[in-house]
């Protein structure tokens, strides 16, 4: 597919960018101020023919030289100054010759320091915080992706699963030969990656940033550096979410990866055509691939080209010409510059186009201005009109999750998260789950949680599909964490190993099961975690041996290349009733359409005996019924209509088959729920 297709022209930009008081560090920028369009031409680098054109944004640069290399450790290259064009690129027209493997720039504003190109397809780089890298020269894509497309699949059909790529085949227990790798997730003979979605039934996985990114921090407590790091003894990174190259396919993940201090990774690009295998052979199973995206900083330690080519351009700065920080990562980004946009627009096409992309979750996306918001989307559905775009509705300080509805987009709703579990596990902040009504609610907000949380009812969404409805992410404890905290298994800070809290008890079991029926019958797309459906503990590993929380449940572990976050394969087996449990929700919700039915408007509610007890009425061509009963004392009776119903699940099982038949009325045990439908003439349900 063709990186132009698609791609919003930014032409209609017009910027004035102000030069003044810009940091030496990476700015040369003087005071004129200067009235220009974005830049609509194709930055990087481009190949016609035999003939390799770069082009490189750096208007405030006096001049700028190409450095290419032959071997990629070379520490002197061949230098060819570039012409500057009266829109602020450089450019440069070479022959492509076997010496060309690699490059990249030297600017008047980082004399003697290679930049490699922010429009970079591949990049290979040295292991160490500060990541020397130098751009690959790729050949000619050649990927056959015979008649693979995007997926199709509707974002309100989905059931996601969010995922770190490494995470789900490199413990041993995966069997993964190729153990972390895009190879790896999608291997057959394994427990993990793509066998575990076809196992449970997702339909969908939403990968933890596969964007290149810095996966090394900065040192310990080293005193001699600019930055005193006393929070991160494992000196990694290793959710991701520390952007360097936004074009980039991250290079760890490829079949060379290694993490070996000051090693070189990425020499023949080859993590970008096992990238495009991984996702062809995941459309082949009808899985959609979603990406996890950071555009609203970069990464913080790493020589960033956008901060050595114009850091007042591309970031935010304080009074004293510092990078404010109002992500919490140590910069923002200037989403709103034209060019800035143009970037983030571009790198979403290209992976759409080229790596047939189905969809992403911007990360803090509150931080991202509205009217890149718009621009995205519309730039997104020009490829793909069922593109899936997903934000996290805060970040900086902010919250807004009905404005980015306003603006198209769907969102994760923490309401329903906290609504259904509880926000911190404590007596007084817990939810639905402990048998509690969260924050003062009363039963009416449960209701409009199971119907899309509208606005037109005082909630963030304009229709039901902008609701994702999750319980776990990436973030915070774990939802088995959460109710061993939450109903006192666990202190919290006690140390503990991980077969104490691996198997879990009957009562811990129960909750988690109401927990899977308040989510997967909710109206919205579904987001599942890696793990939750065994209620997994991250317990510290301790992999460094120095860590004072060794053995205590973690909330927070992105920096932890170990056992913390490995998914290990057997805990799936030892609690296989709840495992079976999920499958068999999953399986309910896939073939019954009137459950996935996001139609505002399309649900209706009836009352149990106690105060925490309701009924969702969902009827299409089926008549289905679902019932819920948060009390942790009392059982709640329903009357149900006229006819035979079949239990498709109750707090024990979960069957498309059914389970047993009852009429007239039922009780619905405390804590726990029904998922029944009425039988038809001729149809025995």
């Amino acid at each position: 597919m063709s990186t132009k297709q698609g791609i919003l022209s930014l032409a209609i930009f017009t910027i004035l960018i102000a030069c003044t008081n810009h940091s030496k560090s990476g700015s040369e920028m003087t005071s004129n101020s200067i009235s220009i369009a974005a830049v609509d031409e194709n930055l990087g680098l481009t190949r016609v023919g035999k003939t390799l054109t770069f082009r490189l944004y750096a208007p405030s640069a006096q001049w700028m030289n190409l450095v290419v290399f032959k071997n990629h450790d070379d520490k002197n290259g061949h230098h060819t100054p570039m012409t500057k064009k009266t829109n602020g690129v450089w450019e440069l027209n070479l022959p492509e010759s076997a010496a060309m493997k690699f490059y990249g720039y030297e600017s008047s504003g980082q004399k003697g320091k290679i930049i490699a190109d922010p429009y970079s397809r591949a990049v290979v780089r040295q292991n160490n915080y500060q990541y020397p890298t130098k751009t690959v020269v790729l050949p000619i894509d050649d990927f056959d992706w015979e008649d693979d497309n995007f997926t199709r699949v509707s974002l309100g059909d989905m059931v996601i699963l969010e995922a770190h790529l490494r995470d789900m085949t490199v413990h041993p227990s995966s069997g993964a030969r190729q153990a972390g790798s895009y190879l790896g997730f999608s291997e057959v003979a394994q427990k993990g990656g793509l066998n575990h979605l076809k196992d449970m039934g997702y339909n969908a996985v939403e990968f933890l940033p596969l964007q290149e990114f810095g996966n090394i921090e900065i040192d310990f407590k080293n005193p001699e550096l600019g930055i005193y790091n006393d929070w991160n003894p494992y000196e990694n990174n290793h959710w991701g979410y520390m952007t360097s190259f936004f074009f980039a396919p991250e290079i760890y993940y490829g079949s060379d990866g290694v993490n070996e201090r000051e090693a070189w990774v990425g020499q023949d690009g080859r993590a970008v055509r096992e990238m495009k295998e991984m996702v062809k052979i995941l459309h082949s199973e009808d899985i959609s691939v979603i990406m996890d995206v950071v555009y609203n900083h970069v990464s913080q330690y790493d020589e960033n080209p956008f901060k050595q080519l114009d850091k007042a351009y591309y970031f935010k700065l304080n009074e004293d010409g510092d990078y404010r920080s109002h992500s919490g990562c140590g910069n923002d980004f200037k989403t709103e510059s034209p060019m800035a946009r143009k970037m983030i627009i571009e790198s979403l096409v290209y992976w759409m186009e080229e790596y047939h992309i189905d969809g992403f979750r911007f990360d803090l996306a509150t931080m991202i201005d509205l009217e890149t918001v718009d621009a995205i989307t519309a730039a997104t559905r020009a490829v793909n009109p069922d593109v899936v775009l997903i934000g996290e509705p805060w970040g900086g300080g902010g919250y807004n999750p009905a404005e980015l509805a306003d603006h198209g987009w769907a969102s994760w709703n923490d309401h329903f998260r906290n609504s259904i579990k509880g926000r911190n596990p404590r007596a007084d902040d817990s939810g639905f789950i402990f048998g509690k009504l969260w924050d003062g609610n009363n039963t009416e907000h449960y209701k409009k949680l199971m119907r899309g949380y509208l606005q037109s009812e005082g909630g963030h969404y304009l229709e039901p599909i902008q609701s994702v409805n999750y319980l776990e992410s990436h973030d915070d404890y774990t939802l088995g964490d959460f109710v061993r905290l939450a109903l006192g298994l666990v202190e919290e800070h006690a140390v503990v190993n991980r077969e104490q809290v691996a198997k879990l008890s009957l009562e811990e079991i129960r909750i988690h099961k109401f927990a899977a029926l308040n989510l997967l019958v909710s109206q919205g797309p579904v987001m599942i975690s890696q793990g939750q459906s065994w209620g997994r503990a991250k317990v510290i590993a301790n992999s460094i041996g120095t860590d004072p929380a060794a053995g205590q449940l973690d909330h927070n572990s992105y920096e932890k290349d170990d056992e913390t976050n490995w998914l290990n394969w057997d805990e799936k087996a030892l609690n296989q009733e709840l495992v079976d449990y999920y499958r068999g929700l999953i399986a309910i919700r896939a073939q019954y359409a009137e459950i996935r039915n996001v139609t505002t408007g399309f649900r209706s509610f009836i009352d149990g005996s106690n105060e925490l007890a309701f009924g969702v009425r969902i009827q299409e061509e089926h008549n289905i019924l679902v019932l819920l009963n948060a009390s942790a004392t009392a059982a709640s009776e329903f009357d149900l209509s006229e006819g035979i119903w079949t239990i498709l699940a109750d707090g024990k099982s979960a069957d498309t088959a059914g389970i047993d038949k009852l009429r007239d009325s039922v009780l619905v045990p405390s804590l726990s729920g029904m998922i029944l439908i009425q039988s038809q003439a001729g149809n025995s349900h």
